[in-house]
């Protein structure tokens, strides 16, 4: 077997770890979306609909007819006239529940959005312990074959395991210095 095929054959089985972590995450967004209330999910559509240019447009009909009507441009008599006090009645009730409903899709996105910070946290600090073990085994490998490998201090600082706490820490401190 070539060193070709045996590439193929590495991008098979990567491209299948691929697109199972995909099929995951997937499935995890299905679940929570699956989780949401009716209110939230009511909040969400709302919040989409705002966010859209129809949202605009349909606004920006809405005011030119209702001031057309309540100025007599449209030949008909003013139901709220000149400073259109129902206008900005209906408008502030509006922008209250709009930003109300803005908010609690946010609080659920954050939600979402922390639990995905946490996995990639855990991900990273099993990734960096993987890697600290490999430096390790390769210092035991390259012995036993008595390879020499000059000593370098970050390779040494690399092979140490490094706790959240301590970043967290150091990052808290850094932190505390600037303000």
């Amino acid at each position: 077997m070539d060193s070709r095929q045996n590439g193929e054959r590495s991008n098979q089985r990567m491209a299948g770890v691929v697109h199972k972590n995909i099929a995951s995450l997937v499935e995890m967004r299905k679940a929570e979306e699956r989780k949401k209330g009716l209110q939230e999910k009511t909040a969400d559509l709302l919040t989409k609909f705002s966010g859209s240019m129809t949202f605009v447009i349909v606004h920006t009909i809405w005011f030119v007819v209702w001031i057309a009507l309540n100025t007599g441009l449209l030949g008909t008599k003013p139901f709220d006239p000149f400073p259109f006090s129902l206008l900005t009645l209906v408008v502030s009730l509006e922008a209250i529940f709009l930003s109300t409903f803005v908010l609690i899709s946010q609080n659920h996105a954050g939600q979402v959005a922390e639990k995905r910070a946490e996995l990639d946290l855990q991900i990273n600090l099993l990734a960096e312990h993987e890697i600290t073990r490999l430096l390790t085994m390769m210092d035991a490998v390259a012995e036993h074959l008595g390879v020499e490998i000059p000593e370098k201090p970050e390779v040494q600082e690399l092979k140490k395991d490094v706790g959240a706490e301590e970043v967290l820490g150091e990052i808290e401190k850094k932190g505390e210095v600037r303000n």
